[in-house]
């Protein structure tokens, strides 16, 4: 059997970081199985449908790296890793949907009712059979036993979701279900639906929830629900990839930091947890640090521009050899890229602003010497890092005083912060004339 599975979110105008989960664990098993992972939008709601709220979940995918192997030919070059096809939309699919109705009306299986289609449930417990969660038996509750039949299209003509999740897991040879625990209290009815279709439903896998910190369910009103706060906020995608991974599913070997290959090598059913799981944000924001600090140079570069781009700065004002220069004072010093403008901002601004720690430091007594060391840089025969350091010692080495004395004072001309990249490495990348410049500035404050 060739494993087939989707994700099927609802275009709501964000995506909820527990369907970014569950659309990750869905492909990683596709990928896993050499299998097929299907993107199919439930947008029959038309209501609340819009095609920026489609964007919003295909641009979260994209991001993640997510793509999808099928769906119709589409002119807009919407698939991220299939240029030529979009994911399947539910609205676009209505003929189906009441041709499945007439099937179940034409052998008494349906019936009409106050002009909506209700469906005849069966009065008998049904069985569930997840892979996750375990046999479970769905029992009618009081309510029910006075009428478990269930509406499968409104009066309007639209049919409800229980109905067209059905029909298209059928339709598209959906073979595994993975989705959230939430779902299970309505798989009774799915399983229901497939039977009276003549066919086995698919196996079922429900996952673990995913919670604040604080074990209360994740709204889309709390911080870091929604996958576009880590678009937004500096964090690399394979790092988000990597973190979800763990929310419900864990390696053999316990490892954390697991490689994209390694994960879809690892990743199987049978390994996620029982347990709902909460979201550590401290936790994700050292697994991106990790990741930042792996992070091949040219992919730190690309992130680290559109980081700067988002925070106002353009890169493109300086020459290219500069700014890779620049940002490779950076590598392996962050946890987010939203940090990089205030840690490496100096290198790309003709004008530093200093901070209050920095405008107290810089006493009568410490311009005086400050002037001294800029005396000395200018006539340096060099502006290399090393040159600069020995320049530095020899000069504070001259006036009786620590390194530090005069390390502090130039750092705070040149940068503006107390702290940084490595001091003589970020003066020599600035150059001769912007030192000269920043430290004349300081000085004629």
């Amino acid at each position: 059997m060739s494993v087939r599975v989707r994700f099927a979110p609802s275009p709501t105008g964000y995506l909820h970081i527990g369907g970014a989960r569950t659309a990750l664990f869905n492909w990683l098993y596709a990928r896993h199985m050499g299998g097929t992972f299907i993107l199919r939008v439930e947008d029959t709601d038309a209501a609340r449908n819009s095609q920026e709220a489609v964007n919003v979940i295909l641009d979260g995918l994209r991001w993640l790296g997510l793509d999808w192997d099928e769906g119709p030919l589409t002119a807009d070059a919407t698939g991220p890793g299939k240029g030529d096809r979009g994911p399947y939309f539910q609205s676009r699919r209505k003929e189906n949907y009441a041709l499945r109705v007439e099937a179940l009306l034409s052998r008494g299986l349906a019936y009409e009712s106050e002009g909506a289609v209700r469906f005849r449930m069966t009065r008998e417990p049904v069985l569930v059979r997840d892979l996750v969660v375990g046999d479970v038996t769905r029992a009618l509750t009081d309510r029910e036993e006075q009428d478990p039949d269930f509406v499968i299209m409104r009066s309007d003509g639209s049919p409800v979701f229980h109905f067209v999740n059905v029909v298209d897991d059928l339709e598209m040879g959906i073979t595994h279900v993975i989705r959230g625990e939430d779902h299970l209290s309505n798989t009774a009815k799915h399983v229901a639906l497939f039977k009276a279709f003549g066919v086995e439903p698919p196996q079922y896998a429900h996952i673990p929830l995913i919670l604040n910190a604080d074990g209360s369910k994740m709204s889309k009103r709390d911080t870091g629900a929604a996958l576009t706060y880590y678009m937004e906020n500096g964090y690399a995608p394979e790092a988000v990839l990597n973190y979800l991974c763990l929310l419900g599913w864990s390696a053999r070997d316990g490892r954390e930091v697991i490689p994209l290959p390694e994960l879809i090598a690892n990743f199987d059913l049978p390994q996620i947890l029982r347990h709902n799981a909460r979201f550590d944000h401290e936790k994700l924001k050292w697994m991106n640090g990790e990741y930042l600090r792996a992070m091949t140079a040219d992919r730190f570069y690309e992130m680290s521009v559109h980081a700067l781009a988002r925070a106002g700065v353009d890169t493109n004002a300086f020459p290219t050899a500069y700014v890779k220069a620049a940002l490779d004072t950076c590598m392996g010093k962050l946890r987010l890229f939203t940090d990089l403008p205030a840690y490496a901002g100096f290198y790309f601004t003709d004008r530093v602003e200093m901070d209050a720690d920095a405008k107290a430091a810089l006493t009568p007594e410490a311009r005086d010497r400050l002037k001294k060391l800029r005396d000395a840089y200018a006539g340096a025969a060099d502006f290399k890092a090393a040159t600069l350091e020995t320049i530095l010692k020899d000069t504070a080495k001259a006036l009786g005083v620590k390194n530090g004395v005069l390390v502090h004072p130039i750092r705070f001309a040149c940068t503006g912060k107390p702290s940084g990249p490595s001091l003589y490495h970020l003066l020599e990348i600035l150059g001769r004339d912007r030192v000269m410049q920043r430290i004349d500035a300081t000085l004629a404050a």
